[in-house]
């Protein structure tokens, strides 16, 4: 198939990582740091990396998340980092489906004069899509954590979100000097990024979950996708992949097409998320599919 291959979320206590490991089209396995893990985090990398397959720590890096639940009716969010941004400004929620309006920041806090109009959960991403945006640090406490916990466990292979400058990529080296890490771009600045320097400092990702709101007209998306990957042949592209999936097993024909259009651009490698790993009757179908599209392409 060209090359073609799939690196899946793992749910960290599922018991059908095997299978997945075993797919002929699966290359790598992804762990989503803000799920919850038990223990000590040694131990929960080692187990994951014991099933053949390379294990991507994704380290959240500067990309805003919510950190206490928010119950309606709340005017608040409390985020993982501190922020300046001129107010008023939009805050996006459930990838840019539902906005707030931001009348003041406090710190980590914004301040809301309307919220959405549901829980909003802890690890929940928060898009503010504004020039004057500054968020204070790039790596969390559980960035580092897991750092740690992989240097202990001989591991190197990092995903790193929301990279925008060259200190992005430094600040997780200072941690583990080897880490081999993937750049993803997630933001106009991320784009920036690209435009300045490439692959120099890392193999890049059009992460389109976060992108996808962060080019506020979504067709510049198109355009985003084809600048990475020329700035890096072997980018990596994720997010939004085969997600009908997970709630039919019927897949959208526009999944299908998308699939066939990143094919088309150039992407060979794809990283399947979330919604659609969970359970193996959605992703073992999702991986069938995408290997059929494949080689169903036609491709150089």
């Amino acid at each position: 198939m060209h090359g073609v291959r799939a690196i899946v979320t793992v749910p960290p206590y599922a018991t059908f990582i095997d299978d997945v490991a075993r797919h002929p089209v699966v290359g790598g396995l992804r762990l989503n740091t803000v799920m919850p893990v038990k223990g000590p985090l040694d131990a929960v990398l080692e187990r994951l990396a014991a099933h053949g397959q390379p294990l991507w720590v994704d380290l959240k890096g500067r990309q805003l998340r919510v950190v206490d639940a928010a119950v309606p009716p709340f005017t608040s969010v409390r985020l993982s980092h501190r922020i300046d941004v001129t107010t008023p400004a939009d805050a996006f929620f459930s990838d840019g489906r539902e906005y707030a309006r931001i009348v003041e920041i406090d710190g980590d806090r914004l301040i809301l004069d309307e919220s959405p109009r549901r829980v909003v959960g802890p690890g929940e991403s928060v898009n503010i899509v504004a020039d004057d945006l500054r968020i204070e640090g790039t790596l969390t406490d559980t960035d580092r954590s897991y750092l740690d916990a992989m240097s202990r466990a001989g591991l190197r292979d990092v995903m790193l979100s929301f990279v925008e400058s060259p200190g992005d990529v430094a600040e997780v080296r200072e941690i583990l000097p080897d880490a081999n890490v993937v750049l993803k771009i997630e933001s106009r600045p991320g784009l920036g990024y690209v435009a300045r320097h490439g692959a120099t400092h890392g193999r890049l990702m059009a992460a389109r979950g976060d992108l996808y709101v962060e080019v506020v007209q979504p067709h510049r998306i198109i355009a985003a996708m084809r600048e990475i990957v020329r700035a890096d042949p072997d980018a990596i592209v994720a997010s939004r992949i085969l997600s009908s999936l997970a709630v039919d097993p019927v897949p959208l024909a526009s999944d299908i097409g998308d699939v066939a259009f990143c094919l088309e651009i150039g992407y060979r490698t794809f990283l399947f998320g979330d919604e659609v790993c969970q359970r193996r009757d959605t992703i073992l179908p999702a991986l069938n599919l995408f290997s059929e599209i494949a080689q169903a392409s036609s491709l150089p």
